[in-house]
Order: structure tokens, then C-alpha cells, then sequence
């Protein structure tokens, strides 16, 4: 303890030996830390130099730490175990990769395979569907073959009589004359085809005595009539042309009446005979009251009542345009409705019926119950009581300025020239038609004029006297093209026409309109018109319309990109199985017999006519989708297999009651070629379709070049030149199968004009809306612009892609 506390306070006696002691423990301890320090620092840096400097040398072998090749590293084992390792893993992965391709080869190959598969599958559908469709077509009409007990009936035979019938009845007098007692029906049987027999009046004396322009006129009429005959045996009737006759050499009534019973087929009583007696001016001739015409029928514009025969007789308008067309430039727009006079009348009585009669009765006798001899006199006092009330411009004039026509007892004759009244008529709304005073006298020439001038320019005739008998009045519904007023009734006159509306106004002028241009603009009119009404009585049918082929422009089809002619994308409606069968023709004339007999009224009074049969109408009656099938449950579509219903069932059957029903699309177009095509296209394997109609409006063709899509069905490209509108004064001569044209908004396109002969357009066209039709069933394969035009035009079926530009 001692020396221990001693070392520590530092004693003398061993005092040295502590102190060092403590500095050999420093010296260690630093010694230590200095090593430490060298190694720490300077052998790393000794090392990197090293490192940084070895791999420079150019003895390969003196590289320590260098990268050794492949062979030096495999002489390891272990490293040749992971080389081998790394090898095999490579050779798989390249196998694999090409496995892999493979694979995705033959997955791309059975894709395409699956496609066509697929596509297959479908066609193989269309297939099936179509031959059971065949299949089921077949056996109904095998059933329907099989079942049928009734005999087909067969046209009547037809009849052509070569002497005269004994047997044929005879009437107590030729006044109670009618069909049925005065018309030999065996020379006229149906299938006849109503041949007509002219005689050649130049070969008798009454020849020389008729007017040459009405002869003219007739004879070149003639030449142009589908049933003219020149075989007399066969003909149904025979027409004698007797006027309008020359007053200076007209041969006496006993001569003529003679010369007429000589006729060489005139047969004793002239039993199928038509005399014609054609009024060119306004004084007629009524030569034939004092000729006894046996059973022969008579047409002229003036009949007693003792001398027509209702029904066996007809009335004819005036011959007005004897060797000329009416000049359409001239006749004025339909619009304005309203014109500058409410209504016109020019005329001055000659000798009124008071004065013949020398009797004077007062209004106080028509009061009491007697009716007055003439009301002509009330007539003129109330019209000019109008016109002086200036309640509306009117324009009344009862005395000429001029000598009168001459004109028979109790009519009012026409004043000044046929120009001037035609003026004044382009002024009225309404006009006045005063009928003769004499009630004996059915309808008289002068009458037949003043309706023709008014129906000519557009002005309603408003006929006072409900007892005239106007020309074709068995089968004209004059009360939708003018007004029939009892003549007590004038002082409610002026009333009645102011009641009037615009739209029924413009629908009478134009009835009126299309009537005149029908039946009495032109002497082929007449004629035709004369024919058309015996024709109609006997209820024989017209003469099928003649087919006029368009121009064919010449196409070549192709198969359009990405179509396929049995396929049609039509989403998911079920339209019905596509046709593998040529085009299916529709039964043409299937109404040839009961449109004459059921029809009568339609055909006349309104268009295209009573002049021509038609292959279909717009007008034929169909039955309702209620309706299981027509006739027979065999050999159609029945809808729901027979027991009817609508919506997807009628959609499958599409109609179901007629047979095999097609369609025809007909698209309209100008030089849109592009736009066309696409439209084609988008028909491709539609079902029902027959095939379509490309009306080409424009001179220029399509490009040669173009490529029309295979839709499989045909595709007929016809070229017509349909022009939209025409200015007056243009010279144009239409073609010849718009000339034969009578449907009425083709007409109208041209002037309104609905004659057989167009010879230039009228004033600019107004904007005018023509019936929609209901096609027939199937269209024939045959197609003919003349059957469809009124159909593209007139009922409004088309497809516009384009119309021509008026730039």
C-alpha cells in the first residue's frame, strides 16, 4: 500500500520507474495508431495503383486480375458447370421462341378458316332457306294443280256475222231507240277488239257538201285510229261523216235520207251505225230533225228533246281546231285563282221565247205557282242590278256591238270574234252560260261553244239551266269542273259565287282544264272520244296502251367490293328469303273487263284517261292484311301460315295474299354517278326485288369506264330526258313517245297538256302534286318508260339523287 501510495505521489526513492512506465504505454499507443493509420491509408492507394497500372503491361502473362477467355475460365469446375447451364437455357429459349411462332401461324390459319367458315355456314343458310322456299312454292302449286275441280273458263268466242239477223228485235219506234233494242251486240263481242268501219264519204253525193276542214280533219283522224277497220264484215261499228254540211249545195232532207238508206251496209234500219255531225262554228246545222236515221246513232253539238235518245245519242263538242293544234303559249296559268271579274257574259237574244209564244206573264204568276214562259228577262235585270252595285267587277253585256252569229230562237248568241271573247274569258273567274229559253231544246251549239272558249282559257262556266244535257254527259262528272244552276235560282247566283273558296276554285279550273285537253282541244280528241264513249257503253275494253322503248345505255356490271349478291346487310329485320328464281313477271290486264264495267267514272274523269288499257293502275283494289290470300290457300304466302296478323308476321309474309310478290325500285337521276352507285350497293340481296329501273335525266352518258355494283338482279339503265322546267318561246320538239303521252303531270311538265299531240310548252311550270300510287305486286321484266313514266312522274315513286340545275 505504501509503495503504491508512494508511486502515486511520486516518491523520490522509485519515483523514475512510474514515469516510464507511463511513457512506454503512450509510445505503444501511438505506434499503434500510426500503423493503423499507414495501412488504412496507404495500402489502398498502393493497391489501386497496382490495379490501375498491372493491365497496361504487354506481357499477357503478367495480367493477375485480368478477364481470362472462356476456355481459361471453363478449366474451373464449377464455372464449366454454369457454361453448360447457360447453354442449355439458350437452346430452349429458341426453341420455345420458335414454337411459339409456330404456333401463331397456325393459329392465324385457323382463324381464317373459322371466317369461312362462318361464311359458309351462312350462305349455306340462304341456301337452305331459298330451296325450302322452292320446295314449299312447289308443292302448293302441286296441291293447287291436283285440286282444282272447276274447268278453266275460256275467252268468248268471237263472232263475226256476215248477213243480218232476222231474229234481232225491232222497237215500236226509233224514238224509244236504246241499247238494248237498237245496237246488235253479236258483232261486238268482247275480245273483239271494237273494230270500226268508215265510210269513205267521198265515194257518195253527200260528200261533196261537207266542210273541207272538218273533212280534212276526220280523214287524217281516221288514218291514226287503232280500230279502224277496213274490213266491214268484222266491224262492230259504222261511222258516216254528215256535217258540218254547206248551206249553198246541202242536198234536201228526203235526198239525204235516201242516200243514207243505200249505205251498203246500212242493213234496213242501220242497226251499228254512228252518223257524226261536227260543228265548226257556232250556227248549226240540225239537218238530220227531219231525216229519219233508223236505229243509227247520232252525235252532234244540238238535240231537241223530241230528237234525243238519252243514252244512244251523243252530244259532241264543237270542232273548234278543225287542222290545227291549239296554241298553248297562249292559255293562261292556272293562279292566280281570282281574276279581274268575278264573272263575264256577252250575248244578245235574237228572239226570245215571250215574243214566239205571244204570251206575257208577270213574277206574280211565277209566285202563284205558274212558272214563267222566259226567264230570261229576271236574268237580265238581276245581273245588271249586280253589275251596277259595284259589290264586285262584273262585266254583263246583252247587246253586240257588232252583228250577233246567227244562232237559233230563244239562244243567246255569241257576240264579236272568237279572239275578242277569248280576251274577256282570260279576265272572269266565272263564266256565264245562259241556256236557250226553249226547254225543247236539250243543248244547242252556241252553248257547246261558250263552254268550250271557257274550259279553253281557264274560266269556271257556270251554266243557268239545269235541263241541258252537256256533251258526254253520261260519263263526265260536269259538277266538278263547273256549275249547274237552276235558273230561278239567279238571284242567289251572285251569292253562290262569292261563297266559292280558292282551293275549290282551282280545283274545278283544273278538271276543266284536263277535260279539254282530253276530249275537246283537238279533232283526234273528239273522234277518240266518240269511239271511247260507244266503247265504254258496250263495255268492251280500250286498246293496250303501245309500249315505248326508252334508250338503253349501255353498262358493264361488276362485284362490288366486299358484297356478296346473296347476303344483304339488313340488320336484324327478317325480310323474307332473297329470289333464286328469274324475275318474277306480274300478270299484265288483269282488270281488262271489270275496269270498263266498275270504272267507268274514274277512267273519264281523271287521268291518264278512258283512250288506253294499262298493264296495272295506281287505282286497283287490294285487300287487307287481315285477308289470309286471294282465291286459293295453295300456291302463296299465306301470312302465319294461313291465319293471318300483322307486324313481323306481315313483314315475313310481305303481303301474303297475292303470289310470289316482287317489287321494282326505279330511281331517278343526273349525273351523280358516285351517289348512284352507293344506292345500288345498298340494294344488293334485298329480298323481293324484282330489279331496278335507272332513269338517266341528262344528254350526256354515264363514263364508260364506271363500274355498275352486281346487286343479283338485273339493273336496267334507261335514258329520258324528264325536263324540269321550259320557258316560254323555247323551241322544243318533244319525242314521239311523249307525244303519245296522256299522263297528266307529265303532261303538265310540257304545258299542261294532256293531248296526244304536245307541240310546245305553255307558260313557266308552277310547282304541282301528283297522286302517290300503290305499285302492283311484281313489276314485268319487260320495261317500258311509257307504262312507268306516269308512275315516276305522276304517282311519285322515285328515288331523286340529283336533279339538273338551272345555272
Amino acid at each position: 500500500m505504501s509503495g503504491y501510495t508512494m508511486l502515486r505521489n511520486g516518491g523520490v526513492g522509485n519515483g523514475a520507474q512510474p514515469w516510464v512506465l507511463r511513457w512506454s504505454s503512450r509510445i505503444r499507443l501511438t505506434w499503434l495508431s500510426f500503423t493503423l493509420f499507414i495501412i488504412l491509408v496507404f495500402f489502398p492507394l498502393i493497391a489501386h495503383y497496382y490495379l490501375t497500372t498491372i493491365d497496361d503491361a504487354d506481357d499477357a502473362g503478367k495480367r493477375i486480375f485480368g478477364p481470362r477467355t472462356g476456355n481459361e475460365l471453363c478449366e474451373v469446375k464449377h464455372v464449366q458447370d454454369l457454361c453448360r447451364i447457360r447453354e442449355s437455357v439458350s437452346e430452349e429459349l429458341l426453341q420455345l421462341e420458335a414454337k411459339r411462332q409456330e404456333l401463331n401461324s397456325e393459329i392465324a390459319k385457323l382463324n381464317l378458316k373459322i371466317e369461312a367458315c362462318k361464311k359458309s355456314i351462312e350462305n349455306a343458310k340462304q341456301d337452305l332457306l331459298q330451296l325450302k322456299n322452292v320446295i314449299s312454292q312447289t308443292e302448293h302449286s302441286y296441291k293447287e294443280l291436283m285440286a282444282q275441280n272447276q274447268p278453266k273458263l275460256s275467252l268468248p268466242i268471237r263472232l263475226l256475222p256476215d248477213k243480218d239477223d232476222a231474229t234481232f228485235p225491232l222497237p215500236k219506234s226509233n224514238r224509244n231507240c236504246r241499247l238494248h233494242n237498237c245496237f246488235d251486240y253479236s258483232r261486238c263481242p268482247l275480245t273483239s277488239g271494237f273494230p270500226v268501219y268508215v265510210y269513205n264519204s267521198d265515194d257518195y253525193p253527200f260528200g261533196s257538201s261537207l266542210d273541207p276542214l272538218i273533212k280534212q280533219a276526220f280523214e287524217a283522224t281516221v288514218r291514226t285510229n287503232v280500230y279502224v277497220t277496213e274490213n266491214a264484215n268484222i266491224a262492230c261499228v259504222y261511222i258516216i261523216l254528215l256535217g258540218e254540211m254547206q248551206e249553198p249545195v246541202m242536198p234536201k232532207p228526203t235526198e239525204l235520207e235516201q242516200q243514207l238508206h243505200s249505205l251498203p251496209y246500212w242493213r234496213t234500219d242501220g242497226h251499228n251505225h254512228l252518223i257524226i255531225n261536227l260543228s265548226r262554228k257556232s250556227e248549226t246545222q240540225n239537218f238530220l230533225y227531219n231525216i229519219s236515221t233508223g236505229r243509227a246513232m247520232v252525235a252532234q253539238s244540238t238535240f231537241y228533246d223530241a230528237q234525243y235518245r238519252p243514252g244512244f245519242d251523243i252530244v259532241v263538242s264543237p270542232l273548234v281546231h278543225a287542222m290545227s293544234e291549239p296554241n298553248f303559249l297562249e292559255i293562261p296559268p292556272q293562279v292566280p285563282v281570282k281574276r279581274k271579274y268575278l264573272f263575264s257574259f256577252q250575248g244578245e237574244k235574237i228572239e226570245s221565247l215571250r215574243s214566239s209564244l205571244q204570251e206575257v206573264r208577270s213574277f206574280e204568276e211565277e209566285i202563284e205557282g205558274n212558272a214563267p214562259a222566259d226567264y230570261d228577262d229576271r236574268i237580265i235585270t238581276t245581273l245588271k242590278a249586280v253589275q251596277d252595285s259595284k259589290l264586285d267587277f262584273v262585266l254583263v253585256e246583252f247587246t253586240c256591238k257588232n252583228q250577233p252569229k246567227a244562232s237559233l230562237p230563244t239562244e243567246w248568241a255569241l257576240c264579236g270574234e272568237r279572239d275578242d271573247r277569248l280576251e274577256l274569258l282570260k279576265l272572269s273567274t266565272f263564266a256565264l252560260i245562259i241556256t236557250p229559253g226553249d226547254t225543247h231544246l236539250v243543248i244547242s251549239a252556241g252553248c257547246t261553244m261558250r263552254l268550250f272558249e271557257a274550259l279553253e282559257v281557264g274560266a269556271i262556266p257556270v251554266v243557268l239551266g239545269e235541263q241541258v244535257q252537256l256533251p258526254y254527259n253520261d260519263v263526265i262528272r260536269w259538277n266538278e269542273a263547273a256549275l249547274i244552276i237552276p235558273k230561278p235560282r239567279i238571284t242567289e247566283v251572285h251569292f253562290l259565287l262569292r261563297s266559292i273558296s280558292d282551293n275549290d276554285l282551282l280545283a274545278m279550273r283544273r278538271q276543266g282544264r284536263f277535260l279539254w285537253e282530253t276530249y275537246f282541244s283537238t279533232s283526234d280528241n273528239v273522234f277518240s272520244t266518240v269511239l271511247a264513249i260507244i266503247r265504254t257503253r258496250i263495255q268492251i275494253p280500250a286498246a293496250p296502251i303501245r309500249e315505248e322503248p326508252a334508250v338503253e345505255i349501255p353498262h358493264r356490271s361488276g362485284k362490288a367490293a366486299g358484297t356478296d349478291p346473296n347476303m344483304a346487310d339488313n340488320g336484324d329485320l327478317d325480310l323474307g328469303p332473297v329470289e333464286t328464281e328469274p324475275p318474277y313477271a306480274s300478270p299484265k290486264y288483269l282488270r281488262n273487263f271489270t275496269l270498263t264495267a266498275m270504272d267507268i267514272y274514274r277512267n273519264w274523269n281523271s287521268a291518264p284517261g278512258p283512250f288506253h288499257l294499262f298493264p296495272y293502275t295506281p287505282f286497283d283494289p287490294v285487300l287487307p292484311s287481315e285477308a289470309k290470300f286471294l282465291g286459293s290457300g295453295t300456291g302463296f304466302r299465306p301470312i302465319g301460315g294461313g291465319a293471318g296478323g300483322s307486324g313481323k308476321e306481315f313483314q315475313a309474309a310481305l303481303g301474303g295474299n297475292v303470289p310470289r310478290e316482287q317489287f321494282t325500285v326505279v330511281m331517278l337521276t343526273y349525273e351523280r354517278e358516285e351517289v348512284l352507285m352507293n344506292s345500288l350497293e345498298r340494294l344488293n340481296g334485298l329480298p323481293y326485288l324484282n330489279k331496278v329501273v335507272v332513269v338517266w335525266n341528262s344528254p350526256k352518258l354515264p363514263s364508260e369506264d364506271l363500274l355498275w355494283p352486281d346487286i343479283g338482279v338485273p339493273i336496267m339503265a334507261r335514258q329520258v330526258l324528264v325536263w324540269h322546267h321550259l320557258e316560254p318561246g323555247m323551241s322544243w320538239t318533244p319525242p314521239e313517245w311523249l307525244e303519245q303521252s296522256q299522263d297528266p303531270c307529265v303532261a303538265k311538265m310540257f304545258g299542261e297538256s294532256q293531248s296526244p299531240r304536245l307541240a310546245k310548252p305553255s307558260q313557266p311550270l308552277e310547282p304541282t302534286l301528283c297522286p302517290m300510287p300503290t305499285l302492283p305486286p311484281a313489276q314485268s321484266t319487260e320495261c317500258h318508260i311509257q307504262p312507268f313514266l306516269g308512275h315516276l312522274q305522276g304517282w311519285g315513286l322515285q328515288t331523286s339523287l340529283g336533279s339538273p340545275s338551272n345555272d
